[in-house]
């Protein structure tokens, strides 16, 4: 009685949806079923880095999980060619359409039978989800059909001419095309229940837009943002540091038509001012890294002559900001103010190193870090340019509101780099206006300053101060983000021994592989160690030197593999993805792959191997989840709402 009191008037909330004992029964009865289905299937990525066509092809066979899901089905119906030829229908059903209609003979029948095995195929699929989650899932235009074939028993002798006719009349009415795409798009849902992201989307690859348009997309999905993605979210927001970098990078990996043509940022201004600064400079240091084949010479030395003069910009930005904060503790970094101008030299760690490169007109030896006033109109610019980017804006916000530095998901620990810690295993500290965070405070701390920093009012202390810590998420030695003591931009550029390129990784990278580590993390982030597992990505997972993905005896897992075709000459193959689903985590690794038009023609898939990391005698229900318990809290309240009936403190409405 004591509880009901206290509760009562949310209780009484809760009549209102559930007026009645009856009504209040039927939803504790459904519940309790849902709570004993099994769990369904989660799906990691992470550094895609604008890979766009791996990716959405990864996405699509759920790292193989459509394809094993067809072998299940049809492993004594179907030969091997067929299980190929569905395969690829699931995958790209517009595509493959189009090529059969020109090629086959008599189409009425391709559609017939290849409707029958799609709806086998998404029966299997949906068994473990209730109707009410498939019929979500369902599209408008078929919504009702496809229901009543996903539930019909067609070996019912009552059923089979209703079954049949529905089919034949898809045929018919000319929508076989249509319902195939449809139901073809319902089984890529049914087969993973969540998407995770680990991290880095942006930078290096072709196209990132369109793997942040798939995102926004897909049916479930979240986000544990990299550093290349902070340094977006940070230039969006107008932090002109970040803003500086991600052009520099843009420009290095020759990818600034994906920044004027598809986020319509304008950069005359800076094409114009690097060919004036500029203009008898071969700037043979900041050529893109791209072949002569892909663009002419005369684009290439423009990408060459913005790369520089971005990048000197960006080093005195860098510098403002270094000074303004202290508490990022990166004096070291302030490198313009050791070199000196009339020898072409600078000193470094006690050092003295020659130039590359010492051609910097825009540079005051006096005041290395003063913007000229070229300069800040450029830089100016840019910034409106960046913060009145439709499509860049509408990216960010998704970043926001599906994203976050860390998650925790059903036990396991996603973030994107590392947990920043010291040698001696203790945890790294950083002072924040005057107050010090570690651990897992340190993280809560700089999501909600980097919050400030896009969504706080304009010319506001407070935004600015959250934009300087997207930044320093971009940088930082206390980024988890990052996980590095320095990032030695000026360094590769401007010295040639690789000795001053040398970036020190955080401690967390050696002591990753003990099991005691990661108790004191798991224990950090109130998790079970029995239960739990990290699950990162970052530092590419060298694997053709022999290196594992699966760290401390399989409690870390890191799934960067190489998605970026920058570093699969060092990982040797094309990423890593993870599948857990309600028995098994499966790690998934990849082989290079070629493109979507290869894939759809010669029904091509990406070569995987896949690796049970772990394997549980007992199935995992919905209970076992994150969503179960909200359920389980759920089922409580309605019991609550019960007693509440019986007893007479809440009345039902008839």
């Amino acid at each position: 009685m004591k509880t009901l009191e206290n509760e009562i008037k949310y209780l009484q909330l809760l009549s209102k949806q559930y007026p009645s004992i009856s009504k209040a029964s039927t939803e504790i009865i459904n519940l309790e079923a849902i709570l004993n289905l099994p769990k369904g299937t989660e799906h990691f990525l992470t550094d895609i880095h604008g890979e766009y066509e791996p990716f959405v092809h990864v996405l699509k066979n759920g790292s193989g999980v459509v394809k094993r899901k067809i072998e299940e089905l049809f492993s004594n119906t179907m030969r091997e060619s067929e299980k190929k030829a569905l395969a690829t229908l699931v995958y790209y059903p517009e595509q493959k359409l189009e090529l059969i209609i020109k090629e086959e003979e008599n189409i009425d029948d391709f559609y017939r039978i290849n409707i029958y095995r799609l709806i086998e195929l998404c029966r299997y699929a949906s068994s473990k989800y209730t109707r009410s989650k498939v019929r979500k899932l369902l599209p408008n235009d078929f919504k009702y059909i496809i229901e009543e074939l996903l539930h019909e028993n067609i070996d019912s002798k009552h059923k089979q001419e209703y079954y049949k006719s529905i089919v034949e009349t898809i045929i018919e009415i000319d929508r076989a095309k249509e319902f195939i795409i449809a139901i073809s798009k319902v089984i890529q849902k049914l087969v993973v229940d969540r998407l995770h992201i680990i991290g880095d989307i942006y930078d290096r690859g072709p196209r990132p837009d369109i793997v942040m348009d798939t995102l926004m997309d897909y049916h479930s999905v979240d986000i544990q943002w990299g550093n290349h993605d902070i340094l977006w979210m940070g230039a969006a927001a107008g932090q002109k540091t970040c803003i500086a970098n991600a052009l520099r990078i843009s420009a290095r990996y020759a990818n600034l038509d994906i920044v004027e043509d598809i986020y319509g940022i304008n950069l005359l201004p800076l094409a114009t001012f690097a060919m004036d600064v500029y203009k008898d400079d071969p700037c043979n240091n900041f050529m893109p890294k791209i072949s002569d084949e892909d663009v002419s010479s005369t684009e290439k030395s423009l990408i060459a002559k913005m790369h520089k003069a971005i990048s000197i910009i960006q080093f005195k930005l860098e510098g403002q900001v270094i000074n303004k904060r202290p508490e990022f503790d990166m004096k070291h970094r302030l490198l313009l103010n050791n070199i000196n101008y009339d020898e072409g030299t600078i000193s470094l760690k006690g050092k003295i190193y020659k130039l590359k490169d010492s051609y910097l007109p825009t540079i005051d030896k006096n005041n290395p870090y003063n913007l000229t006033e070229k300069e800040s109109v450029v830089i100016e610019k840019l910034v409106s340019s960046f913060k009145n980017s439709e499509k860049l804006q509408k990216h960010v916000s998704f970043l926001f509101s599906k994203g976050s530095i860390y998650l925790i998901a059903n036990s396991n620990l996603l973030f994107h780099g590392c947990i920043p810690l010291n040698k001696d295993e203790s945890f790294m500290s950083m002072t924040l206006q005057g107050k010090e965070y570690s651990g897992k405070v340190l993280m809560d701390r700089m999501e909600a300053l980097a919050r400030e920093g896009y969504f706080f009012k304009e010319k506001t202390e407070q935004k600015q101060y959250g934009m300087d810590i997207m930044w320093y998420l971009w940088t930082g030695k206390c980024s988890s983000l990052f996980g590095k003591d320095d990032m030695t931009t000026f360094e590769r550029y401007f010295i040639n021994e690789k000795e001053a390129h040398k970036e020190n990784k955080n401690p967390y990278f050696k002591l990753r592989e003990d099991e005691n580590m990661c108790r004191k993390i798991f224990k950090e982030f109130n998790l079970d160690f029995e239960e739990s597992h990290i699950i990162n990505g970052h530092v590419p997972v060298e694997s053709k030197n022999g290196e594992s993905p699966i760290k401390a005896n399989g409690k870390i897992l890191v799934i960067d593999g190489g998605f970026s075709r920058a570093y699969q000459k060092k990982t040797g193959i094309a990423g890593y993805t993870l599948i857990y689903n309600s028995q098994t985590l499966q790690l998934v690794s990849h082989e290079p792959f070629t493109c979507a038009e290869e894939a759809i023609v010669n029904e091509s898939d990406i070569l995987s191997t896949t690796i049970v990391v772990e394997h549980k005698v007992n199935r995992k229900t919905v209970r076992d989840t994150d969503a179960g318990k909200k359920l389980e809290e759920e089922v409580k309240d309605l019991k609550l709402l019960l007693m509440a009936y019986k007893k007479g403190l809440i009345k039902e409405i008839q």
